[in-house]
């Protein structure tokens, strides 16, 4: 399985990566509700299970993944400023590109 951090997302993502209270968790990226041949996807702060796949990026920071979750691979997490400040997770490799 693959996933993609973009630089904006991995600097704001390593910040509460980095807090002592998440010492011993990765993050977390899953699906909140699909529908027809997509996903909408939200993320947590977690420990690792068994049901998940830990899959590492360029950025240094490993992602969980449900495993077997065909809808999970490719994932991309960004962060952006403008035109509203926060993340966004797509999957542009199944032809998620954006909420509608």
């Amino acid at each position: 399985m693959n996933c993609k951090i973009t630089r904006n997302a991995a600097s704001v993502l390593r910040r509460e990566l980095d807090k002592p209270e998440n010492a011993d968790k990765k993050l977390k990226v899953f699906i909140t509700h699909s529908h027809g041949d997509h996903a909408h996807y939200g993320m947590d702060v977690a420990k690792p299970t068994d049901k998940d796949e830990v899959v590492s990026t360029d950025k240094g920071i490993d992602v969980l993944l449900a495993k077997g979750e065909d809808l999970l691979d490719g994932v991309k997490i960004d962060y952006l400023y403008f035109p509203q400040e926060g993340f966004v997770i797509t999957n542009p490799s199944k032809g998620n590109h954006g909420d509608h």
